[in-house]
């Protein structure tokens, strides 16, 4: 009995489909805010913090998980500038916060944490994304669902440095 050999031509193609594979399917790796903090204050060159504050029911936050943040050149981009924190608005668990502790508020049906209350500055709204420096310091929170390439366009201009130069106005104006 012959044993069969791989073509090399075979063997080139299957590697690159398993590249283009690997590409297409890059994924965000969601911490939690206290694994990013830290990250934060622990790695050498800390990156600044990106927050997805969402909630179990909400449509628009599913729909932004599966069109913004698993677009290959999102996740590449969030991935390599963001610690990228996944925030239940109505989450349970107490967070601790520079000495302070935010807890869960019931409220309504549903109730709010805390937390979110406070980076989303009162307006609970979902989705809403929340960017902070290297030092946890509030950037700016971003109401409503982002198709990947306005969001990119968002996060590149906090990620880039580019809010230290320009207010947002004037980047949105010269890019379109």
């Amino acid at each position: 009995m012959r044993s069969k050999s791989i073509s090399p031509k075979f063997f080139l193609f299957f590697l690159m489909g398993l590249t283009a594979m690997a590409t297409n399917a890059q994924q965000v790796e969601w911490l939690s805010w206290e694994e990013a903090v830290a990250k934060a204050e622990s790695d050498a060159n800390p990156k600044k913090i990106f927050i997805d504050v969402y909630t179990d029911w909400c449509g628009w936050c599913k729909k932004m998980d599966k069109d913004t943040f698993q677009n290959a050149e999102v996740a590449a981009y969030m991935s390599q500038n963001f610690y990228m924190v996944k925030l239940d608005g109505e989450g349970k668990e107490p967070i601790e916060y520079r000495g302070k502790t935010f807890k869960f508020v019931p409220s309504g049906r549903r109730g709010y944490h805390e937390f979110a209350a406070a980076l989303m500055q009162g307006r609970m709204s979902y989705p809403t994304v929340i960017f902070l420096d290297e030092k946890q310091q509030m950037l700016s929170p971003v109401p409503g669902y982002q198709k990947p390439d306005p969001f990119l366009k968002i996060a590149k201009y906090f990620g880039d440095n580019i809010y230290k130069e320009k207010d947002w106005k004037t980047y949105d104006g010269e890019s379109k």
